[in-house]
């Protein structure tokens, strides 16, 4: 990825809800794992931030444990390192005088990053505390988690707000899915390559089938998850993001607005959702009792404790308006409590015009596809056809065979590991590099086209259907492909 050399790097990060799951889990992980690799620059602070009243040595006690406990393991003399970085202080950070008790701790910094790991409802008055103790100088930066709103006027609010306090080329807001290896792999398999681009377009490809499988419930976070649901869950961000990744038009350069010009062109692209649209271009779900892993699962409406007309489940078709994608479909689709968890981009290539192959070896034939997984291996295999080996009274046969760029197999040895994709993005937002970071027009054209299918479905009174947890959602889904001539690639 370009990087900005002429931006100077940020020498302090403060960390909003700092004793929340996302921080302990990924956050503080990746800061460490930032720090063995020597990442971290010299000098560079961290101050965690809660409303948890703990003692900076039961914080600390807190984040070892939690690096103990993973795979990787604890380096000790990386450790003495990065604690001797990092410091912890209770505080409200919507108050002002929460973030006054912040001043002692920050007062050497000179380019401070506040990260708000909390709720996006708080955005607004953390910001506005902020700009009132004087923390929002002309060299701080800011990073913002998804969802950024519920809809397009929520979120233009919530980025007003930011806004009125934080310039945009020092606003982040992270998608983790943009820091995975395999997605900037995409860049580079698109872009690096002068194999695929000439065959990137609607005369080649067929459709593409981008799929985000959990098999977990939603569990504790329905009180989130009956707001928000699926569709804007998971498909306003993490899967729009993707699709605008396979679909851009190759940008002049690396530099951050380069990219996210065409990644914004591609929303604006996206063919509106009418009411037909609704009832025969998509499908909700919502999971119902089930086994998922060999294990009983229990409905959502059970796990809320009472009924709901909340998505778990979204199937749909998005189509493209430019010259490059006309005619060819997206199908994408995301759910919860499903056979396996995955996250999957599957370019179907079309098949050859003509079989000069005759008897079965013509009915061996396969068109071509490459299929890019994200989670929970990364890998990259494209499906070629070739001969099979031997000799056959038929003639010759044909069979089709993978090849692969698996991560994990081109770079297994001793000392390698799987990144946390927040390592890639942190870094990025400590020298001020925001390419793989959401631009506001961005994420306020996805929410539009968002608002758009909900309205749809509003219209067309879409509810819910009905599927087993552990299967691959309703029957519906299969027919909404199925109606296209295509199936889900499973």
């Amino acid at each position: 990825m370009a990087q900005m050399a002429e931006t100077p790097r940020a020498d302090l990060l403060v960390l909003f809800g700092a004793t929340g799951d996302l921080a302990r889990r990924m956050l503080l992980p990746s800061l460490y794992f930032l720090d063995v690799d020597g990442f971290l620059p010299d000098g560079f602070k961290i101050v965690a931030t809660a409303r948890a009243e703990l003692s900076r040595q039961d914080f600390l006690d807190h984040v070892r444990s939690d690096l103990k406990g993973r795979p990787e393991g604890l380096d000790e003399a990386v450790w003495a390192r990065f604690c001797g970085r990092l410091d912890y202080v209770p505080a409200d950070a919507t108050s002002i005088e929460g973030l006054a008790a912040l001043k002692p701790h920050t007062a050497q910094a000179s380019r401070p990053m506040f990260y708000l790991a909390i709720s996006p409802s708080l955005y607004s008055k953390v910001c506005a505390a902020l700009a009132k103790v004087g923390f929002a100088g002309p060299e701080s930066r800011i990073v913002l988690e998804k969802p950024i709103g519920r809809d397009l006027e929520s979120s233009r609010a919530i980025n007003a707000a930011v806004g009125a306090v934080f310039d945009e080329e020092r606003v982040f807001r992270i998608d983790h899915y943009l820091g995975k290896e395999t997605v900037q792999n995409l860049i580079a398999l698109r872009f690096a390559n002068t194999l695929f681009e000439p065959l990137w377009n609607n005369l080649t490809i067929d459709h593409v089938q981008i799929t985000v499988a959990e098999t977990e419930g939603v569990g504790e976070r329905w009180p989130y998850y009956d707001e928000y649901g699926a569709l804007r869950d998971m498909l306003q961000n993490h899967m729009l993001q993707l699709l605008c990744l396979v679909a851009m038009e190759p940008p002049s350069d690396m530099e951050p607005d380069s990219v996210r010009n065409e990644k914004v062109k591609v929303l604006r692209s996206l063919r509106g959702f009418t009411r037909a649209d609704a009832q025969g271009c998509s499908i909700r779900g919502q999971y119902g009792d089930g086994v998922v892993a060999g294990r009983a699962a229990h409905a959502y409406e059970k796990e809320r404790g009472q009924p709901s007309d909340i998505e778990t489940f979204v199937a749909l078709r998005a189509d493209i308006d430019n010259w490059r994608w006309a005619g060819v479909p997206f199908f994408l689709r995301t759910g919860k409590r499903l056979p396996e968890r995955r996250t999957q981009i599957a370019i179907q290539f079309k098949p050859v015009p003509h079989s000069i192959f005759g008897g079965a070896a013509s009915q061996d034939l396969t068109a071509n596809r490459l299929v890019i997984d994200l989670q929970p291996d990364e890998d990259i295999e494209l499906t070629l056809m070739n001969k099979a080996p031997g000799i056959s009274r038929e003639g010759m046969r044909l069979q089709s065979l993978p090849l692969s760029l698996s991560l994990l197999r081109a770079y297994e040895g001793p000392g390698a590991r799987r990144r946390i994709a927040y390592e890639r993005l942190l870094l990025d937002v400590i020298v001020g590099n925001s390419t793989l970071f959401v631009r506001r027009d961005e994420v306020e054209a996805a929410w539009r086209w968002i608002d758009g299918v909900a309205d749809a479905w509003k219209e067309a009174g879409l509810t819910p259907k009905p599927y087993a947890a552990g299967s691959w959602g309703p029957a519906g889904a299969f027919a909404l492909i199925e109606r296209a001539g295509r199936a889900w690639y499973d």
